[in-house]
């Protein structure tokens, strides 16, 4: 052994190196061993004089002279030591693998199970599923119902480490006229060594025009079903061209034809692991998800319900939410201000949206009658004043029938006509007067402001009383139909208002009742505070400013402005955008509302989110 043999890069092992036991010697083979591992030492010493030498570094000592058995004996030995050495290295390794891959597993598995929406979920499952099987390409179907409600897989996603093609979704039959259709008929796994040449007797066809077209060469494939724990095909995974380094991104056909290897059997285990995985937590989105199309469609249903109670007021709580959550998107991208360090999650705005929607559910509680009424009397109570006018008309011209019949019996027509002149007179003065107090009555049942001396009026008429053909006195209206009827503003009595702001606390009952999930817990609470100001003028908890939550404080403004530009009701007009805007600013300045809210709405034009197609 020599210094230049030491440094000679073409000496590699494995092999037996055997070196006499000089010190020149031994520091030289120390050197050797030192970056080659797989070389093991046999130092020949004499046995009375054995030189002081690391004993990791030597294989075996043998005696000088040494005998030609002996020699050969101990490299046969040192050699199937470097070989055992080197099987116990490949187990460590492949161990080391399978334990990185196990890992990889629960950590996938991890993800998937954590994932809810199924385009991301698809993204991770494919990425994923290349990772470990260091492949090149791979695509993904899902299996899909047609118009007809019979199967087909949809092309979802596409994946190409070497080529930057265009996606596109298109479905395909579930049959043998492709791989993917036939494994997602059959629900058993192809491994194919290359796909240009197919094992005899395959019932599939590769279609090799994507190939020609984009300027590739599929070769290895491995496609694999989607199976739910029932057995139920719901996708085919499909992974193309296994690389020996996932690194590598092919240039051309050629390429890939001398470099792209076939998925092995550890690869093919490891994708139908994930697979599995990806079944069940595909299975779990697509539950997920329709379990939140069943409740959405079971709100929809129930508000649509709800406002068919008030058919004035259709689409009214959709209305709000729509605006709610555009406001509240608003409120989560600005930057500035006092809302910039508020923000909602995905999960936040979807419980705005519920709150919003289901803010007036709590009508279902208020008596029909009260919550459609459009005048200060109900039609019914109308009418039975207009009888009542009708009734007393008719007794006066009864009473002044029967005078006229008593005279004409008692003395003829002798002077009739000079005699009933002026009751006739009087007579049409009371009708009229009668008339006029029911016009007066009238006008009062509209829900506008009431001036004080039109009230006064009212009241009078109360009073006024007139003697029916029995002689006992009649009026027009009761006490109880003029307190009704002078009403300042609106419809509504005070015990009707009183029902009708009940309707908040009906909703936070009800909602609370839903056994809501952590992320919508919060629904009952933000509904509940719609009707709340900011100076505690609100109904029904008279909240202030900083026990509103602000979720609450958007819905205000979005309820107010819909309130006033939704089609005219019965019992008020429509007013324009730019009037409805100017009473927002009024209930800011009177401490009612939010200021900068109102700002956001009005800055970020939220407002055309209903009045834009108007």
């Amino acid at each position: 052994l020599t210094p230049e043999d030491v440094d000679d890069p073409e000496m590699v092992g494995p092999g037996v190196l055997v070196v006499e036991g000089s010190d020149h010697h031994l520091e030289l083979a120390s050197r050797f061993k030192a970056t080659r591992p797989d070389v093991e030492v046999v130092v020949l010493a004499d046995p009375a004089n054995i030189p002081a030498f690391p004993s990791d570094q030597v294989y075996a000592y043998l005696p000088k002279p040494i005998s030609e058995p002996l020699l050969a004996k101990t490299l046969a030995n040192a050699l199937a030591h470097i070989d055992l050495l080197h099987d116990q290295a490949r187990a460590q390794a492949d161990l080391s693998e399978l334990a990185q891959e196990l890992k990889e597993l629960n950590n996938i598995g991890v993800k998937l199970s954590a994932e809810r929406d199924t385009d991301v979920l698809l993204e991770l499952i494919l990425t994923k599923a290349r990772e470990i099987t260091r492949s090149d390409a791979g695509s993904l179907y899902l299996v899909e119902e047609d118009a007809e409600g019979l199967p087909r897989l949809r092309f979802k996603l596409a994946q190409n480490d070497s080529l930057n093609v265009p996606f596109k979704e298109f479905t395909l039959p579930i049959s043998h006229q492709s791989v993917a259709g036939h494994v997602a008929l059959t629900g058993e796994i192809q491994n194919l060594e290359d796909a240009y040449t197919l094992p005899p007797g395959s019932p599939f066809q590769i279609n090799l025009a994507f190939d020609r077209q984009v300027g590739y060469r599929t070769k290895s494939m491995l496609v694999i079903p989607l199976k739910t724990q029932k057995d139920e095909v719901i996708g085919v995974l499909q992974l193309i061209n296994c690389k020996p380094d996932p690194a590598r991104r092919f240039a051309s056909p050629a390429e890939i034809e001398g470099t792209v290897i076939p998925f092995s059997p550890r690869y093919q285990e490891l994708a139908a692991s994930l697979a599995s995985q990806a079944a069940v937590a595909l299975e779990n989105s697509r539950l997920y998800k329709n379990i939140q199309t069943l409740f959405e469609g079971f709100v929809k249903a129930s508000v649509t319900a709800i406002e068919a109670r008030d058919p004035t007021t259709a689409g009214h709580s959709f209305r709000v939410a729509d605006l709610t959550t555009g406001l509240a998107e608003v409120v989560d991208r600005v930057d500035n201000g006092p809302y910039r360090v508020v923000q909602f999650t995905p999960e936040e705005m979807q419980a705005i949206r519920y709150a919003a929607i289901l803010h007036d559910f709590g009508k279902i509680g208020v008596r029909e009658e009260v919550l459609v009424k459009a005048k200060k009397l109900y039609p019914t109570h109308l009418e039975l004043v207009r009888q009542r006018a009708d009734i007393i008309k008719q007794g006066l011209e009864l009473r002044h029938s029967r005078r006229k019949i008593a005279y004409l019996l008692d003395r003829g027509r002798e002077r009739f006509a000079e005699q009933f002149a002026a009751d006739d007179a009087e007579l049409t003065a009371l009708i009229q007067e009668i008339d006029q107090h029911l016009k007066t009555v009238i006008a009062a049942n509209e829900p506008s402001v009431m001036p004080e001396d039109f009230a006064n009026t009212v009241q009078q008429i109360a009073l006024k009383s007139f003697v029916d053909h029995l002689g006992n006195p009649r009026t027009i209206i009761t006490p109880q139909e003029a307190r009704i009827l002078t009403i300042p503003k609106g419809s509504l009595t005070e015990d009707e208002r009183v029902q009708i702001e009940s309707h908040v606390v009906h909703t936070f009952q009800f909602l609370a009742q839903i056994p809501w999930t952590k992320e919508l817990r919060r629904v009952p609470e933000i509904a509940r505070a719609h009707h709340e100001k900011l100076n505690g003028s609100g109904y029904p908890y008279g909240m202030r400013n900083e026990d509103i939550p602000v979720q609450s404080k958007i819905m205000t403004i979005s309820d107010i402005f819909d309130a006033l530009t939704a089609a005219d009701r019965p019992y008020k007009k429509a007013v324009p955008v730019e009037r409805a805007l100017d009473i927002l600013q009024y209930e800011k300045k009177a401490g009612a509302i939010d200021g900068e809210l109102l700002t956001l709405f009005i800055d970020a034009k939220v407002y055309q989110r209903v009045t834009a197609g108007s």
